[in-house]
C-alpha cells in the first residue's frame, strides 16, 4: 500500500526549491496531498495587511494550479488562529491515515509554539521539518562563545565564511506524479478583501523568477548607487515574494551568482551590495530566534523602555496620512498608503521622523507599517524600526538624528519623487521643493500644503533630552 504524505504550506508558496515539498515527493509511489490553513483572526492580531493577505491568496491560487499540474491536490481550510490550524492539520492527517507530515519551519514565537505542539501530539505520524526560508538556519552563525552576534558586520563576516562551505543550490520542482488534476474551485480559497496589486506585483513564482532574472541581469550593476534614490527604479522589489515564500533566498543568490560569478570578490559592487541586503534579512531573523522578546514588542536595549514618549494622536495621524509639512516624509507615507510598499531609504527617513522628530513610540510606527505593507515581515520590520529608533541591536546611535529636509535634498534633489506623490507642490521650483513654504512666503503665494508640524532643531533637542532622561531613569528603576 502506497504511503500517504501531507505537505503543509505556510510562507513557502512555491513548487521550485521547496525543501518540504521535495522531501514529501521523494517517494515516487507516495500519495501526496498539499494543505494550507488560513488564519484570519491570527493575521488580525499580528497586524497583517489586507494587501498581504490578498497577495497570499493570489499566490495560493497560482500554487494550486502548479500543484495540480504535478498531480497534487491542494486543500485549503480556514480557521481562526494558529492553535486551531495545528489541530485541524492533525485531525485531517488522522482522517486520511497519513504516514508523514512535511513542513518548512517558521521562526516567530507563535509559529514556533504552534509547531512544537503539533510535533508533540503527532504520534504515530512522522513529522519532517526543514530550514527552508533562510540561506543559513538560526543558530548556524555564532561568535566564539557560541552566542548570537549583536553587531551586523562580524555577523556578516562569519555568515559569508559559513555560506562558502554550505550547499545552497536550488532544488528543482518535483516530477509530475500523475496526470494533471482538474481544478473545480471558483470560490475564493479563503475569505479576504480583494486588492488590485497585480500590476505592481504579479502573482506566481514564474512572475517572481522573471523579476529576479531581470534585476540580476540589468539593474544590479548600478544597485549600490541607484538603491538610495526613490525616483529611480533601482531596487529589486522582490521583498513581497520573499516575505511569503514565493521566492527563496537560495534562488536569489544562485541567480545573482549566475549573472555575476565573481561578485563575492568585489564588496563595492552592486551585486555584493544586494547580497548584503539579503544577509540583513537573515541577521534580523536569527536575532528573533536568539532573543524571543523581540517578538513581544520589547526593545532590545533595555534602558530605552524608560523613554517617555509623546502620545499625541494628532501628530501620529499627520505622519500616517502624509501631512507633516516635510515633503520627503509625506511623499513616502503616501506611497506606502497607496501601494503597500515603500522604498527602503524612505523607510529609514520616515521612521526617524516619527521617533526622533515627533518622539512617538517606535512600536506605533512598526504596527502601522505592518497594517499597510505588502511585504510585511516581523523580523525585518521590527529590525528596521528598532534600528531607526536606536532601541535595537547594532542600531543607529540614539544621538544620530536625520534632518528630514537634508535627507530630502540628498536623495530627491530635484523633487521628482516628491512631485509624483505630492501634486500640490508641482508649481514649486526645484530650489524650494523641500521647503515649499519658504518659497510661498517670499512670493506671497498660497499653497495647499501644511506647514511643518514640528521645528526640527527644537525636536532634536527634545529627543536628546528624552533619551538622556530614559537612561537616567533606568539607573534609578533598575537598581
Amino acid at each position: 500500500m502506497a504511503a500517504k504524505h501531507l505537505i503543509w504550506f505556510r510562507h513557502d508558496l512555491r513548487v521550485t526549491d521547496n525543501k518540504a515539498l521535495s522531501s514529501a515527493c521523494a517517494d515516487p509511489q507516495a500519495n501526496v496531498i498539499a494543505l494550507y490553513t488560513a488564519t484570519p483572526e491570527q493575521w488580525k492580531q499580528h497586524d497583517v495587511s489586507v494587501r498581504q493577505i490578498a497577495f497570499i491568496h493570489q499566490n495560493l491560487v497560482e500554487l494550486q494550479h502548479s500543484l495540480a499540474e504535478l498531480g497534487i491536490p491542494l486543500i485549503c481550510h480556514t480557521v481562526d488562529n494558529f492553535v486551531d490550524a495545528a489541530k485541524w492539520v492533525l485531525n485531517y492527517a488522522k482522517e486520511q491515515q497519513a504516514d508523514a507530515l512535511f513542513f518548512n519551519r517558521q521562526y516567530e514565537w507563535n509559529e514556533k509554539k504552534r509547531d512544537e505542539w503539533l510535533i508533540e501530539h503527532a504520534s504515530p505520524m512522522h513529522v519532517h521539518t526543514f530550514d527552508d526560508a533562510l540561506l543559513l538556519p538560526p543558530g548556524a552563525v555564532t561568535n566564539q562563545k557560541g552566542e548570537m552576534y549583536q553587531v551586523y558586520t562580524p555577523f556578516r563576516r562569519a555568515f559569508l565564511t559559513q555560506l562558502t562551505v554550505t550547499d545552497y543550490r536550488s532544488l528543482r520542482a518535483p516530477a509530475q506524479r500523475s496526470k494533471p488534476l482538474e481544478i473545480k474551485t471558483i470560490l475564493p480559497l479563503f475569505p479576504h478583501e480583494d486588492q488590485n496589486i497585480a500590476q505592481s506585483f504579479p502573482a506566481g513564482e514564474q512572475a517572481a523568477l522573471k523579476q529576479l532574472r531581470q534585476f540580476c541581469a540589468k539593474k544590479v550593476t548600478d544597485y549600490q548607487h541607484d538603491r538610495d534614490f526613490p525616483s529611480i527604479n533601482g531596487t529589486s522589489q522582490l521583498s513581497p515574494y520573499l516575505a511569503i515564500g514565493v521566492l527563496s533566498p537560495r534562488q536569489c543568490i544562485n541567480r545573482l551568482q549566475a549573472e555575476n560569478p565573481q561578485f563575492l570578490d568585489y564588496p563595492d559592487s552592486g551585486a555584493f551590495t544586494w547580497l548584503n541586503e539579503l544577509i540583513w534579512r537573515e541577521f534580523y531573523t536569527h536575532l528573533l530566534v536568539a532573543f524571543p522578546r523581540l517578538c513581544r514588542h520589547q526593545p532590545f536595549i533595555h534602558w530605552t523602555q524608560y523613554i517617555h514618549w509623546n502620545d499625541s494622536p494628532t501628530d501620529f495621524e499627520a505622519w500616517k496620512i502624509g501631512q507633516t509639512g516635510y515633503p520627503i516624509v509625506d511623499a513616502a507615507m503616501r506611497q506606502l498608503n497607496t501601494t503597500g510598499w515603500m522604498h527602503n531609504r524612505l523607510r529609514m527617513i520616515v521612521a526617524s521622523f516619527l521617533v526622533k522628530d515627533l518622539l512617538i513610540d517606535w512600536r506605533e510606527g512598526e504596527k502601522y507599517f505592518m497594517t499597510q505593507l505588502i511585504d510585511g515581515s516581523l523580523a525585518a520590520n521590527n529590525g528596521g524600526w528598532q534600528w531607526s529608533a536606536s532601541t535595537g541591536v547594532d542600531a543607529s546611535p540614539w544621538f544620530r538624528i536625520f534632518n528630514p529636509t537634508t535627507q530630502g535634498k540628498k536623495f530627491d534633489a530635484q523633487g521628482t519623487f516628491i512631485r509624483y506623490w505630492l501634486p500640490e507642490l508641482n508649481g514649486v521650483p526645484d530650489k524650494y521643493i523641500h521647503t515649499p513654504h519658504e518659497w510661498a512666503e517670499e512670493n506671497n503665494i498660497a499653497i495647499d500644503y501644511p506647514k511643518p508640524i514640528v521645528d526640527h532643531k527644537q525636536a532634536r533637542l527634545n529627543t536628546l533630552d528624552a533619551f538622556e532622561a530614559g537612561k537616567r531613569n533606568s539607573l534609578k528603576y533598575d537598581k
